[in-house]
């Protein structure tokens, strides 16, 4: 052990072995710290926080420590500088990513931890969770990107060839970037979602004519989760360039109508009270709307519009099919001369022709 390091000078050592000292010191208390942080309910930290910044936090320290010249005198390797310099550069870009990654997922995790998208009122919490979904994966993308920069452009070789390459390849940039403008078109279509908002997660639309939910928003395209469980995968752009239905854009509470057809002696005023009857009987209604119209009136028929609202337009569609059911079967069991049917008027032409003198 006393030739290893005897042509060492005693102040690298005691330097080197301070600068450890220092560093796992440093460590143990920004751990302690999240600890504490975490057992704290005004602090309260959500769980796995530990292991998504632990292990980067020690890589930052460990690319430090191999970066100071003292441990490549201690080691023998003064010769290896050039290495020594380029791989703690290399980590530490890697550890540095790692950590923001780490830390944005923990600050999503602590802002939509306040908001439940499961409730009935969940306007604010689908607004904020759209949000943060989106543009987690954009400041996701431009850390990746600056980082992979960073690292390419840490060694002079792939620099100059770099700057070889793009003085060189002016066409070649051109034709890349009109290959590139639709997908930097769908990537700002979804930025402006990000902040436009003309969906949000758990709204219902209505789109190239299915009903469906928002179940995912990502940068370049958009998942709705159809009634009858099928996904329909629709490109971003098409939310900011086409029109469609958006049935939850400001609140969720929607009007629900049922159309009746039937004969011209209907008794208007008795299916309107049947139909106070039957909103009143069921917890499907939020008792702000009730409403029976005669909108039309065609040569064999009259058009009766029913017009009810709901707390929300999965609650509306059954409230719909009951209130029809209903009126149906009150037309049949009451009025059953009442539904729509043809008639034909006969005249009596059977006349004993009087006879002629």
């Amino acid at each position: 052990m006393d030739t290893i390091f005897q042509d060492i000078p005693n102040e690298s050592i005691i330097y080197l072995s301070l600068s450890l000292a220092v560093f796992l010191i440093l460590y143990w208390v920004v751990l302690f710290t999240l600890r504490k942080l975490g057992r704290n309910p005004k602090y309260l930290l959500p769980k796995g926080v530990m292991k998504k910044i632990a292990l980067p936090i020690f890589l930052i320290f460990l690319s430090i420590i191999i970066r100071m010249a003292s441990l490549r005198q201690l080691l023998g390797l003064e010769d290896e500088a050039y290495w020594f310099k380029k791989t703690s550069t290399l980590l530490f870009i890697f550890a540095m990513t790692w950590l923001i990654i780490g830390i944005l997922k923990i600050v999503k995790q602590l802002v939509i931890h306040n908001y439940d998208v499961h409730t009935t009122n969940n306007l604010k919490a689908r607004k904020i969770y759209t949000q943060f979904n989106i543009l987690e994966r954009i400041v996701i993308f431009i850390v990746v990107i600056l980082a992979v920069g960073l690292a390419l452009m840490s060694f002079e070789e792939i620099r100059e060839i770099g700057v070889s390459i793009f003085a060189s390849a002016g066409v070649a940039g051109i034709i890349i970037g009109f290959s590139a403008q639709k997908l930097i078109g769908t990537v700002l279509a979804g930025i402006q979602i990000a902040i436009a908002q003309p969906i949000k997660i758990d709204d219902v639309v209505i789109v190239e004519g299915e009903w469906g939910r928002i179940e995912e928003i990502t940068l370049t395209y958009v998942v709705v989760k159809i009634w009858d469980k099928r996904r329909l995968i629709v490109p971003t752009p098409y939310f900011i360039e086409k029109p469609f239905q958006n049935w939850t854009k400001t609140s969720a509470d929607i009007l629900g109508t049922v159309f009746l057809y039937t004969d011209y002696n209907v008794p208007i005023d008795a299916i309107r009270n049947e139909l106070t009857r039957i909103l009143e009987n069921t917890d499907l209604w939020d008792k702000q709307v009730n409403v029976l119209q005669v909108t039309d009136s065609k040569p064999n028929c009259v058009e009766i519009r029913a017009l009810m609202s709901a707390k929300d337009s999965s609650t509306a569609w059954d409230l719909r099919v009951l209130v029809r059911e209903k009126l149906i079967t009150f037309l049949q069991q009451n009025y059953p001369d009442s539904i729509v049917h043809n008639r034909i008027l006969l005249n009596n032409t059977d006349e004993t022709p009087q006879s002629k003198n």
